[in-house]
């Protein structure tokens, strides 16, 4: 390559790197420490970051936000902002607010953990324990076609997975009952 393509290419490395980091968000300490939590608990279950903060400043919000707020104050893109918004709003986190004489739509969060949670086990749990259900009607069909000594190595171990399933389902509805109360 000439010295005069370099440039160029260098030129335009240094502004894809600029268009994709990350805007500075506008928080105050409570603000960032509340959404910090958040991020910290979408984490934990796995799911994106982007959605413990927008659920986080909604959370802490004194009033309803528009979705032209939330790229601004967590310096994210407004298209990242529109996705978790359209996520929490499907999962019942996120509500849609009408303020009038506002023409914009604005979001709340929903605070009343037993719906949220309800809503998790049954959209992301519960799903999950289905297929681990199926996929043990599988490993029985395939331990029943295995020798008979080899069956008996496996048979204790697929019995303890099969009383695990059980004994999950039967405590998730406890967990949404404490978590409601």
């Amino acid at each position: 390559m000439s010295p005069a393509t370099v440039e160029p290419l260098a030129q335009k490395h240094e502004r894809n790197v600029r268009k994709h980091q990350k805007k500075e968000a506008h928080l105050n300490a409570l603000e960032t420490e509340v959404v910090a939590l958040f991020v910290q608990v979408c984490r934990l279950l796995g799911q994106p970051p982007s959605l413990g903060e927008i659920y986080g400043l909604l959370f802490v919000s004194s009033k309803p936000l528009a979705l032209d707020d939330l790229p601004e104050r967590l310096g994210m893109s407004k298209a990242t902002a529109s996705a978790g918004l359209k996520f929490l709003r499907n999962f019942g986190a996120v509500k849609m607010v009408y303020r009038a004489g506002d023409r914009r739509v604005l979001y709340e969060a929903v605070a009343e953990l037993r719906n949220l949670a309800s809503r998790f086990l049954q959209d992301q749990i519960i799903p999950q324990l289905d297929g681990g259900r199926n996929r043990l009607g599988y490993i029985n069909t395939i331990l029943k076609k295995l020798p008979s000594e080899e069956r008996a190595r496996f048979n204790g171990r697929i019995t303890m997975l099969e009383s695990w399933e059980k004994k999950m389902r039967r405590f998730l509805p406890i967990v949404t009952d404490l978590l409601g109360k």
